[in-house]
């Protein structure tokens, strides 16, 4: 892709994308390549009965997590994404079609336990998801690429399909699968 990408090192990282997109997959195998701790948002916010906790708990958390020295933070979460963002160096966007997006979700109940999300329960095809999915490029992604124009001093690195971000692992010789 023709783009230099070990440019500076990486300490504090996010990784935001379409659903289904495999943000979490993308952020245990860059987790694996680069040694920084890794964050899951949803663990952040989801209780294991799969009640979330309240938006103070999830705001400590996460600003306990930003504090540190280094992190890859996965997930979307839009109302922290601008504070994230304001502290991170490098934006990871998978930037999707939407069908691929779906067939990632759908491919999630053939998959094994996931360790990024407390309570599987919460990863049920619901009717209200799908059309936030379905909805994302219309609705959630405009608001996503006004803030990487906002913060285009960052590091901001686009994958518009899996094997843009399988090409940027294979660098640490390491594949998102």
């Amino acid at each position: 892709a023709g783009i230099l990408w070990r440019q500076a090192k990486m300490q504090k990282v996010i990784v935001i994308g379409f659903p289904g997109s495999g943000k979490s997959t993308f952020s245990k195998a860059l987790h694996k390549a680069t040694g920084l701790p890794l964050y899951h948002l949803d663990m952040i916010y989801w209780n294991t009965d799969g009640t979330n906790v309240s938006k103070d708990t999830f705001m400590e958390r996460l600003h306990q997590v930003i504090k540190k020295e280094s992190w890859i933070i996965d997930g979307n979460y839009s109302s922290t994404m601008e504070l994230r963002m304001q502290f991170c160096d490098t934006v990871f966007f998978l930037d999707y079609p939407t069908d691929i997006c779906i067939a990632g979700i759908r491919s999630r109940k053939d998959n094994k336990e996931r360790t990024d999300i407390p309570c599987t329960t919460l990863e049920d095809e619901d009717h209200e998801f799908m059309e936030f999915i379905k909805n994302y490029n219309s609705v959630s992604r405009p608001a996503v690429m006004e803030l990487l124009h906002k913060y285009s001093h960052k590091r901001i690195i686009i994958f518009e399909n899996r094997n843009d971000a399988k090409e940027y692992l294979s660098q640490y010789n390491v594949t998102s699968s």
